[in-house]
């Protein structure tokens, strides 16, 4: 269970980064503890898996990455266990999902990918069917970015 010091450290810590030589002094100066004790509850948070990972988020079009394309494949379902497990490995895939098909929409299993080009795209979409053996896939490509953040909790 998370007490209210718990909320407010990852309240803290979903907001931009400090770009200073010590940001986790400085973050828990503003929180009013030490950083010790920030660390030390970022560490056990680690460990229980009640969070995953810290890391950066990089605004991809900003840098280059123009195209990206929800690619939905169709995976025997004995195999969804061996394909998620081969393709969360492969760091040009950002998510990785499988879901339930539909009658009309028999994809179950869905990879979104990032690159430069289309053209770019489509050759990664090419080599992940190449190492699996799965064939039947469409992409979808994004034409407009409505709306990009992480998931925030404890905000209100």
């Amino acid at each position: 269970m998370l007490d209210e010091l718990d909320k407010r450290i990852i309240v803290m810590m979903q907001e931009e980064f400090p770009l200073v030589a010590e940001p986790y002094r400085e973050i828990a100066e503003k929180l009013g503890i030490s950083e010790d004790e920030l660390l030390s509850r970022l560490k056990g948070y680690r460990q229980s898996g009640k969070i995953r990972k810290m890391g950066a988020v990089l605004r991809h079009r900003e840098v280059g990455y123009a195209a990206n394309a929800l690619c939905a494949w169709i995976v025997p379902d004995e195999r969804i266990q061996e394909i998620g497990e081969m393709l969360a490995k492969d760091t040009i895939i950002s998510h990785l999902y499988a879901r339930v098909p539909k009658p009309d929409w028999p994809y179950n299993f869905y990879t979104m990918i990032h690159a430069h080009t289309r053209k770019d795209c489509k050759v990664i979409a090419q080599g992940i069917a190449e190492r699996t053996g799965l064939q039947e896939y469409v992409m979808l490509f994004s034409t407009k970015e409505w709306k990009k953040i992480s998931m925030q909790y404890f905000k209100d």
